[in-house]
């Protein structure tokens, strides 16, 4: 038996339409992933329906821009009575997201990316985060790393800062004061030799803490077509002091920074 496809448009708003030919009167399964050994728990279905009664060819389903979906990775199937098919991708229109980070976004801010997996099945991976911060241009010279960004959800506020933590090891950390746009939510930072790095290599975290007391903020790069990141933007290193310093996005498009020791 052929495994069918479904595919997909995605609008500004979020909203993601599926097609699933030959599927009509049956049921979308988006199933959120659970972690190893966890039991799955959320669970949402969508009917499955021709948009013109006399094309039997074609059914959709349409994942309005609510519900919210939990953060994570949603593998998508086809249900037929209790019986599952896990779906593969059709064509997946997500033109609508290119752009994504041009737009002003209030929060909480939900994002959803429609995206074949490694093993070649149809998911969506999802962001739900109170506010965000979005990453812009990276750039890399032989001494510095320039990052800009764009606050979403939440202005920035005098004393605004921007926080390193080492992961393994969060009560080790360095700020820098940003510098803020006159719009109040474009700002950029430069890693620099006064920071001493070299001190502590390892994996540093990065986050903004938009007015003094606030709660941090990840820096992500979450707002365009990209479901996985890591893979695709790959950064050279930058010796700063007497660290080599790289920036990358992890598994959840989050930036980071890898410290070795120069040399």
């Amino acid at each position: 038996m052929t495994t069918p496809r479904a595919g997909c448009a995605v609008d500004a708003d979020g909203r993601i339409t599926f097609e699933v030919p030959g599927a009509g009167g049956l049921r979308l399964l988006l199933r959120l992933r659970p972690k190893k050994g966890q039991p799955e728990e959320d669970l949402h279905v969508l009917d499955l329906l021709a948009p013109d009664s006399a094309d039997e060819g074609r059914a959709q389903a349409v994942l309005g821009a609510d519900p919210v979906l939990a953060e994570g990775r949603w593998d998508v199937y086809l249900l037929q009575g209790t019986e599952r098919t896990r779906l593969r991708p059709g064509p997946r229109d997500l033109r609508a997201l290119m752009d994504g980070q041009l737009r002003e976004r209030r929060g909480p801010l939900a994002v959803r990316v429609p995206y074949a997996t490694k093993d070649g099945f149809l998911a969506v991976r999802t962001w739900l985060r109170p506010a965000h911060a979005e990453v812009g241009p990276v750039d890399v010279t032989d001494r510095t790393l320039t990052i800009a960004a764009r606050l979403h959800g939440s202005p920035l506020a005098e004393g605004a800062r921007v926080e390193l933590r080492l992961r393994r090891d969060n009560d080790v950390t360095r700020t820098l004061e940003p510098q803020v746009r006159a719009d109040g939510h474009a700002f950029s930072y430069t890693v620099d030799d006064t920071l001493d790095l070299d001190r502590d290599p390892g994996i540093w975290d990065m986050f903004l803490r938009p007015a003094p007391g606030a709660a941090p903020i990840r820096l992500a790069r979450l707002l365009d077509d990209v479901a996985d990141r890591k893979e695709v933007f790959v950064y050279p290193g930058a010796v700063v002091g007497g660290a080599v310093v790289r920036p990358y996005y992890t598994v959840d498009n989050d930036l980071s920074l890898e410290v070795k020791r120069a040399g």
